[in-house]
């Protein structure tokens, strides 16, 4: 952090001394993105100047690693000329999730600016569901036919690859586009040149269809070890591909939703400092309200067992352990069910294998936390045996009704077509918390005959 406001500081001198020389040496060393966030630093109406030192190449690269708002700036501060550079510089899939971004009116001039072909690619990926294999595709990748040999696909590389947003996976393509096969660049580079590229080609492919939702294709980098994935429609024609950087993204974004719906917080796609104080609130209020409206359910339960609390006042000072632990058992359970349908590794027919272990492990969990309460309560709090068994009895229950709904709860909401994410602690300790109450008063009215 120090280093990084000394090179902020060391940036706006130079700026104000107006040694562009210097400036341009400077940034033209630094990668991209970390450029990107030093941008994000500075004013705002000084980032035309250093945008415009930048390499045509770097400039580009560092444009798509900014936060939308900084390119909108910079957007309004180009020149026609200089926005078409910029757009001709970008990976078709980079153009298109920029204008994703940009309200109407910086849209229209963008699109205004990019050459009529680049403008009808651009339209046709935006016609995809933004949830979809084809909105996170580019078109820009390395086709070759049937007929080449290794020789040729090494000149057609060399002669298209410039354009191309990976050239270290071919695709072998029939004249309809049809695909057939894949050919990576080391397979080109270690075979004989006179080889059929049909001869060395992987037939057995890993693909997506331009319909299949964005995160099952991101998790498909992760279990297959994937550089690039090739999306096809219902006819197995190749219409794009995804890269791994796109599917990073996904995965991020994807992994930050999750994480906001288990804390009760509505997803944003704006990071925090970025959001204003209302849209923070608005984000919030929601479950902060559902919650607390449901939280009254466990007020009206107290309020029902009003005389037996009256007779046994000790009663009231466990009340927030057993709903705190019961919380906590759920919310444990929850997350790690929740963390492994995201992952794939548990499905709706695996509910009752679920169950099984979760009761065994909820079982083991309570009794080891009702035997150190126990003997906790005897000898230091100084209560009664009878109410020692009746607090310790309702820990055990409390705990393994607790993992059960916790870990049931999210699969079924999966299998319902809802996020699982939702079923989390927030969510799972409400109901716990009613449940706890309940089994606490009842166990006590049966063993101290209240």
């Amino acid at each position: 952090m120090e280093e990084k406001n000394t090179l902020r500081d060391s940036i706006l001198k130079l700026l104000e001394n107006k040694s562009y020389s210097s400036l341009k040496d400077i940034l033209n060393t630094m990668n991209a993105a970390d450029i990107s966030v030093l941008f994000e630093e500075l004013p705002s109406d000084r980032l035309p100047i250093l945008f415009r030192l930048l390499s045509k190449e770097v400039a580009a690269d560092t444009f798509v690693e900014m936060e939308s708002d900084t390119q909108e700036i910079l957007i309004h501060g180009f020149s026609d000329n200089e926005l078409r550079e910029i757009i001709d510089e970008l990976y078709l899939d980079d153009a298109v999730d920029i204008v994703e971004e940009m309200p109407a009116n910086v849209v229209k001039r963008i699109l205004l600016n990019t050459d009529p072909n680049t403008r009808k690619q651009i339209n046709e990926l935006l016609k995809y569901p933004d949830d979809s294999a084809g909105s996170l595709m580019t078109i820009e990748y390395v086709s070759l036919r049937t007929n080449m040999t290794v020789k040729d696909a090494i000149k057609r590389i060399q002669r298209t690859g410039i354009d191309k947003e990976t050239i270290y996976t071919c695709y072998v393509t029939t004249d309809d586009r049809k695909l057939l096969g894949i050919v990576t660049a080391k397979s080109l580079l270690l075979s004989d040149e006179d080889t059929p590229v049909t001869d060395i080609m992987e037939t057995n492919i890993i693909t997506a269809k331009t319909l299949d939702d964005k995160e099952d294709v991101a998790n498909k980098f992760n279990k297959y070890d994937l550089i690039a994935l090739p999306v096809v429609d219902d006819e197995s024609r190749l219409v794009g591909i995804v890269t791994f950087d796109d599917a990073i993204d996904v995965l991020q974004d994807e992994a930050t939703e999750d994480i906001e719906k288990m804390a009760a917080i509505m997803p944003t796609d704006k990071p925090y400092f970025r959001a204003n104080i209302f849209e923070t609130y608005k984000s919030r209020i929601p479950w902060l309200l559902l919650l607390m409206v449901s939280a009254t359910f466990t007020g009206k339960i107290i309020s029902s067992f009003e005389d037996a609390l009256a007779t046994q006042i000790v009663l009231t000072a466990f009340i927030p352990m057993l709903m705190d632990t019961g919380g906590n058992s759920g919310g444990q359970a929850s997350v790690t069910i929740i963390r492994g349908l995201s992952l794939g590794d548990i499905e709706f027919r695996d509910i009752f294998k679920v169950i099984w272990k979760e009761l065994r492990v909820a079982t083991l969990c309570g009794l080891t936390l009702a035997i150190c309460n126990f003997v906790k309560i005897i000898f230091f709090d100084g209560i009664s045996t009878e109410i020692a068994f009746v607090i310790c009895i309702t820990l055990l229950l409390t705990v393994i009704i607790a993992k059960l709904i916790g870990c049931t709860l999210p699969i079924f909401a999966q299998k319902l077509k809802f996020d699982p994410a939702v079923m989390a602690s927030p969510f799972i300790t409400t109901i716990v918390d009613a449940i706890s109450l309940i089994i606490y008063f009842k166990i006590a009215s049966v063993m101290l005959g209240l």
